[in-house]
């Protein structure tokens, strides 16, 4: 009766929970039980202890959760489990034993069944949207429900097998497992959404069996279990006080109801700006002039506070004031470096500069600091010698037949143009590729390019900049000569060489 009514008791319990918020699945799976056992008996360890094997059984029943924080992760996780437990016992003597006792072998299955109800802290780690990693551990109860001692033996003088089978009894006396009891269990696997798939590991505290010796008898039991939820997670609603639908952890007032665009807080001209930083709390503003209506005598959109002109109708970048623009260049006077004659704001309302008298505006010039021609825009004009040291040079750049490799002979000239260059930092040079029209036009404007790209290459390896290079095949598009005549292919068939400031 006192067995019947605690399980009917923790029935109501679980009960209870489930409908507190609870998630429940339906698990269960296989498991291996034992007995630890320690005892003052002689030779026990050697004789004895190592003839006892595991039970396999299953465990079978429910599992809750109910979340302790916001955010899922802390779990309250009782359950409540059909789980078999015991263990099993088999041994052949030796014929020097066994003619003593008259027993030539002796198993016996030690089998316990209870009703078990663990009540874990557990802790989730999110693996996805729906899966997490699951861990928890605590306490367990478990109440006896049944048990069966079947113990068989075979004599040794008569080679006959002998069967006992009985129930195993409640109480506190010999022979006799305890009604009640308790102990230390852990559980960790994947929660699939859906599905929940754990390993478990129970460990009894109490002892639970009484023997005719002076011992301690204690469940052992490790298993896995496959779980099926019942029902969706509960939804965690965060704590709102004031129930006005900002949680408490983001409400600045938590105690008085308030709106969401207030952070909680009370707002009576509903202008977006709370009570306790309005300054005026029963007119409608705006936030940036602290709930208050906007103060503009002109309505040049300016509240009077920060317009300097606040009678005349102005502009928010001259603090409300018109624009002062004496030369009309659409700089004002306050910024135009230049007031009196109309120029660019990019230069602060001066005209554009031309630093070296060379009569080229700097946007123009690309030598600003030194003084040129305007056909050569702005840069001085490069000494008539240098350029014809280049063109001589460039006439006499030669290559292997249908090859982008540089013959030696032309070895003499690219030095002279790399001394000029060495001497005239301030150059740059273009080098064009060009080639006559027989064959394809896709491989003429690629051997063209590689021709280009091999002077450029030998340039830098004599120490030339490569920022101060551009190589560009033309192919056979530029001719300067006729491509019908041997001479004109000859001529086509060349490197130009272009100096630029």
């Amino acid at each position: 009766m006192k067995k019947s009514y605690l399980i009917l008791t923790a029935s109501l319990l679980f009960s209870l929970c489930a409908g507190a918020q609870m998630r429940v699945a339906l698990i269960g799976g296989p498991q291996f039980a034992s007995v630890k056992e320690t005892n003052s008996l002689g030779g026990w360890d050697s004789t004895t202890k190592p003839y006892f094997s595991k039970r396999s059984a299953f465990q079978i029943g429910f599992l809750g959760e109910v979340p302790l924080s916001e955010n899922g992760r802390f779990v309250f996780m009782p359950g409540m489990y059909y789980s078999g437990k015991g263990r099993k016992f088999s041994r052949v003597y030796p014929d020097a034993i066994a003619s003593v006792s008259d027993t030539l072998s002796l198993s016996q299955d030690f089998f316990t069944n209870y009703v078990e109800m663990p009540f874990n802290l557990g802790y989730k780690i999110p693996l996805g949207k729906k899966s997490s990693f699951l861990v928890s551990a605590g306490p367990y109860v478990a109440f006896f429900i049944s048990g069966k001692s079947n113990i068989q033996t075979r004599s040794f003088s008569t080679n006959k097998f002998t069967k006992d089978e009985s129930d195993i009894q409640v109480g506190n006396e010999v022979n006799k497992v305890k009604t009640f009891d308790f102990g230390v269990n852990a559980r960790a696997g994947f929660d699939l959404g859906k599905v929940l798939i754990t390993g478990h590991y129970s460990m009894g505290v109490s002892d639970f069996y009484t023997a005719a010796y002076d011992g301690s008898f204690k469940h052992q039991v490790y298993g896995a279990s496959l779980g099926i939820w019942l029902n969706k997670p509960v939804e965690v609603k965060p704590r709102d006080k004031d129930k006005d639908g900002v949680p408490d952890k983001e409400d600045a007032c938590p105690d008085i109801a308030g709106t969401a665009a207030t952070q909680g807080c009370p707002d009576q001209d509903a202008d977006g700006v709370a009570d306790k930083t309005d300054k005026c709390p029963t007119v409608a503003g705006l936030a940036r002039y602290n709930g208050c209506p906007i103060p503009d005598t002109d309505k040049d959109g300016l509240n009077d506070e920060e317009d300097q002109c606040p009678t005349t109708p102005g502009l928010a970048k001259y603090k409300g004031c018109p624009v002062p623009d004496s030369d009309k260049d659409g700089v004002n006077d306050e910024e135009d470096q230049c007031p009196q004659t109309p120029g660019l704001a990019k230069y602060k309302g001066c005209p554009i500069p031309d630093t070296d008298k060379d009569g080229v505006n700097d946007e123009e010039d690309k030598c600003p600091d030194q003084p040129g021609t305007v056909a050569n825009n702005g840069c001085p004009e490069i000494k008539k010698e240098i350029v014809e040291k280049v063109n001589y040079a460039a006439r006499n750049i030669f290559f292997d037949l249908n090859s982008d490799k540089i013959l030696t002979r032309s070895f003499a000239g690219l030095d002279e143009v790399v001394t000029i260059l060495n001497e005239h930092a301030d150059l740059k040079m273009n080098i064009e590729g060009h080639t006559d029209n027989i064959g394809k036009e896709t491989y003429n404007l690629q051997l063209s390019q590689r021709r280009a790209d091999a002077v450029k290459a030998y340039f830098i390896s004599k120490g030339i900049s490569a920022d101060r290079l551009q190589a560009k095949g033309f192919g056979s598009a530029q001719p300067v000569g006729d491509n019908k005549t041997p001479q004109g292919k000859a001529q086509n068939r060349r490197v130009v060489l272009t100096l630029q400031q």
